[in-house]
């Protein structure tokens, strides 16, 4: 049976981070993510222990199923970590006050009319001028 305690004992035989991930996964609510656990371990028959040692040791911030998973097929297991650039995460669009833009201004008003796209004719709302056209055009019959 697969039970916790054969969980924590696979994971003890793949590796230190193995294991710690798996314990995290059955920490809270041991019955509902057993699964989980099963599962992450289940992907050694396809990966073998060595990439399954690396993509837990990548996922240790998130120990889901889910992210192994997505970590094996990518094949970033064995990805160094990215350098940080010492912004603190700020956004690169930030560059202060010298570098910001113009200060913006709404858009102008449109000069034509939604429904047929063309130009008014001096003044008067889109319905007006359809309107005129209408009676030009029953005028001629």
């Amino acid at each position: 049976m697969r039970t916790p305690v054969w969980c924590r004992s696979q994971a003890s035989e793949v590796g230190d981070a193995c294991r710690e991930v798996v314990d995290q996964l059955l920490e809270v609510n041991v019955l509902h993510r057993l699964r989980a656990a099963q599962g992450v371990l289940a992907l050694r028959k396809k990966y073998g222990d060595t990439r399954l040692e690396g993509a837990r040791a990548v996922a240790v911030g998130d120990p889901s199923y889910r992210t192994i998973k997505g970590i094996l097929i990518a094949g970033t297991e064995a990805d160094p970590e990215p350098e940080t650039s010492g912004d603190a995460g700020a956004a690169a669009f930030l560059r202060g006050p010298a570098g910001s833009s113009p200060p913006w201004r709404p858009p102008t008003r449109r000069t034509t009319t939604a429904t047929t796209g063309a130009r008014r004719s001096r003044g008067g709302s889109p319905k007006t001028v359809m309107n005129a056209a209408l009676r030009e055009s029953l005028k001629a019959l």
